[in-house]
């Protein structure tokens, strides 16, 4: 198997051929809509006027929440998660209307004459401490407890109490939400939309519709970027844009601006955590009690499994003997929070990280020290918190490979002297060293979404066409499972015809999320080439009259003893002698179980290891910071294709240090987002990528589970090795002077906030 072959659609990015829906020709009845959005954060919508759309000298129709012949909800989990305002405006920026006319610029400006008039009845909640003093919740706290945290604290030779804060992140993918809809005879819809979750996209409209499922086809080529951002939001502008064509029985294209899709689509959750740590004088964690508030914001959408995620990577790499985490997600009047690489994974990382550091700041001990003494082990223990069994920590064989990598003993040394003759001389710059290891869980909260389905057809000519229920976002997902298809025939890749996703093709898909794509995918896609490969095999057996142990596929070609056929002439023959050459696959995930009642089982199917060694400079008097080298071993298991691995991993980690770095959502006081586009969020650019980055997938690491080919996941575990770049910089500034509080560092680590912790 080619393990370094490229991204099926690299050429056609490079040179701009790619085709997204936005690319796609235009009908020449085809309207074009544009969102009427909120301008206010609370209150009831009283009225919506449009008046003056009947003086604009070209066409303009609009669409409201009357216009919805089905339910005005598309809520993923919990009802209630309305397409379009109906009785109430809930967050600054909420969809009210849509407007349409034949050109993208003239519904523009004619979405800007609706006026909205909303009754103000209370002030907007806009802050986690707010939602917490009010009991503004979108569900009942969920609870991860282990072990008796009261006799455990009591008990404890040291303890620590503090708070601290986690930043938001905008995905900002490079393609904004677009969805375009045909509408056909009989009351069927095709929807193209770019979407993580085609089934959800098909639920959304059958519902908004009031039409059954099998009439709506939902489908997706690529996708500029996802992150999660597209995985159950796509599913509202999906369905205003098929709302449009059903009321005006003609296709209609929904496509955002950047503006539009900051300020009306969800983000990262933030997070504000409140902790109480008790342990022992060599930083041994006895009990844990935390309570952590993420803003789901103005409904749940995947708030309440992003929550459970972030509770059970609490733990990381780290036994811990006693817990007690609370979490709450709370309801404010903002954009409803949603699913984000990692999905609650990085914030409960960062959470036990930030602990640690602090405890290795109050014994003045090295924080590598504090994480070796807590490290799952057969002395320590190796049952989570949840209740499932580590059964063959990576760490020490991760740490190992990753010292050797990066020279870590020397670059201590090295970072010190720096640090030494910046003071001697009075120079502002102070370097700190940081490495951050990492356990990351995969699989679905959710048992019943860990399935997959595929349609393989083999065509008479030898060519075969592969489609299955993954959407191809950039990250390789396709190319990966056409290798696997291409290696269950032996055939090259090229002979593999990748096609779009689609419901009509294979229903019931789950989302292309939680890092398991290749997993499920891969494995449904293998599980139909192979039983047309026995079908192939039991007729060339008989053709040759051999034992179907002597047949043997390779290099496209086909053996049977002394006799020999190309992979298209045994098609063919297949075909002559009424052999089926097509069959779906399908795969559901083993051993998983959950009870999210109790928070305990056994929620992942395994685990990825990985560790980063990051080093930051900072300037003391300005608060500016850089990265100037990151190291990074991630077990990958057996990799299906290093070259795209390695991509996720350079890419995931680059997104993390946006987000813990200078990626800061700031809100007006009245609710308003202020930071829309990239003039005023701060996006990572070539300047922030570390000077010297070396990434090197853990080798000798086969996945002990029975994964496609033995691989491991790769999508989100990278983003939160960046917490090493977050460590580093707080080593910095303990570097920067006696009055330094690094344990004062919020996310994201901006220069004002990074002055703060310097001047205590």
């Amino acid at each position: 198997m080619n393990k370094m072959i490229l991204h099926d659609s690299s050429i056609r990015h490079a040179t701009g051929q790619a085709i997204y829906i936005d690319d796609m020709p235009a009908q020449e009845n085809l309207l074009h809509g544009a969102l009427v959005l909120s301008k206010n954060a609370y209150g009831k919508l009283k009225k919506i006027n449009s008046s003056k759309l009947l003086k604009l000298p070209f066409y303009s129709k609009i669409i409201t929440a009357k216009d919805i012949p089905g339910e005005n909800d598309i809520g993923p989990i919990k009802k209630g998660e309305p397409i379009l305002a109906e009785d109430m405006i809930t967050y600054y920026g909420q969809p009210v209307a849509v407007v349409l006319a034949k050109t993208y610029q003239e519904a523009l400006y004619a979405s800007s004459m609706v006026d909205v008039e909303v009754e103000v009845i209370a002030d907007p909640i806009l802050t986690l401490d707010d939602a917490y003093q009010k009991k503004s919740f979108l569900i009942d706290p969920i609870i991860l407890e282990k072990g008796s945290v009261e006799i455990e604290m009591k008990n404890s030779e040291c303890k620590l109490s503090d708070n601290f804060e986690i930043g938001g992140q905008d995905h900002f993918y490079l393609e904004t939400h677009v969805a375009l809809t045909f509408p056909g005879e009989n009351e069927e819809f095709t929807v193209w939309s770019s979407s993580q979750h085609p089934t959800e996209v098909q639920h959304g409209v059958s519902n908004v519709l009031n039409i059954p499922a099998a009439k709506i086809e939902s489908k997706v080529r690529r996708l500029g970027g996802g992150f999660g951002g597209k995985e159950s939001q796509a599913t509202i502008f999906a369905a205003i844009s098929a709302l449009s064509a059903f009321v005006t029985k003609q296709p209609v294209k929904i496509r955002l601006n950047r503006h539009e899709d900051m300020t009306a689509t969800g983000k990262r959750h933030n997070f504000k955590v409140y902790y109480n740590v008790g342990f022992s004088k060599n930083g041994k964690l006895n009990g844990l009690d935390l309570i952590l508030l993420s803003n789901g914001g103005n409904v749940l959408d995947l708030s309440g499994p992003v929550m459970t995620r972030a509770l059970t990577h609490l733990d990381n790499c780290y036994y811990l003997k006693s817990i007690k985490a609370k979490g709450y997600v709370c309801k404010t009047n903002t954009v409803s929070n949603t699913a984000f690489r990692g999905f609650g994974g990085p914030q409960g990382m960062l959470v036990i990280e930030n602990i640690l550091y602090n405890i290795s700041k109050y014994l003045s001990k090295p924080l590598d020290e504090i994480r070796k003494v807590n490290y799952y082990s057969k002395v320590n223990g190796l049952t989570t918190p949840y209740g499932q069994n580590v059964s063959k920590p990576r760490i020490n064989k991760v740490l190992r490979q990753l010292h050797k990598l990066s020279n870590y003993s020397g670059r201590i040394k090295s970072v010190k002297s720096f640090n030494l003759k910046q003071i001697h001389q009075g120079y502002p710059f102070r370097k700190g060293l940081a490495m951050m290891p990492a356990k990351f869980g995969i699989s679905f909260n959710k048992p019943s979404f860990n399935q997959a389905g595929a349609l393989v057809n083999v065509y008479s000519d030898g060519s075969i066409r592969l489609n299955h229920g993954g959407t191809e976002m950039g990250q390789g997902l396709f190319i990966k499972v056409a290798q696997v298809v291409a290696e269950c025939f032996k055939v090259p890749v090229d002979q593999i015809h990748i096609t779009s996703t689609n419901t009509a093709e294979v229903p019931n898909t789950s989302a292309t999320a939680a890092s398991s794509g290749s997993d499920l995918n891969g494995m449904a896609a293998w599980n139909a080439a192979d039983q047309i490969k026995k079908r192939m095999i039991s007729h060339i057996a008989q053709l040759f009259k051999k034992s179907k142990s002597d047949i043997i596929f390779y290099n496209g070609r086909i053996r049977a003893g002394k006799n020999s056929m190309s992979f298209s002439e045994l098609a063919h023959s297949c075909w002559d002698n009424r052999i089926s050459l097509s069959s779906t696959g399908f795969y559901k995930t083993p051993k998983i179980h959950w009870n999210q009642d109790k928070l305990y089982g056994h929620p992942y199917f395994y685990f990825t290891w990985g560790a980063a060694l990051s080093e930051a400079l900072i300037d003391i008097n300005t608060g500016e910071s850089r990265i100037i080298r990151a190291d990074i071993i991630q077990d990958c298991g057996k990799s299906l294709n290093e070259n795209i691995d390695i991509g996720q991993i350079e890419g995931g980690f680059i997104q993390g240090l946006g987000w813990l770095t200078c990626e800061e959502l700031v809100f007006a006081s009245n609710g308003k987002l202020l930071t829309t586009g990239p003039s005023t969020y701060k996006l990572p650019g070539s300047r922030d990528i570390p000077r010297k980055f070396n990434v090197k997938l853990l080798e000798k690491a086969d996945n002990d589970e029975k994964t496609i080919f033995r691989s491991k996941a790769v999508g989100e575990p990278p983003l939160l090795l960046a917490i090493s770049y977050f460590l580093a910089i707080k080593e910095a500034i303990r570097a920067s002077g006696l009055n330094a509080r690094p344990e004062l560092l919020n996310a994201p680590a901006t220069p004002s906030e990074i002055l703060k912790s310097i001047k205590g």
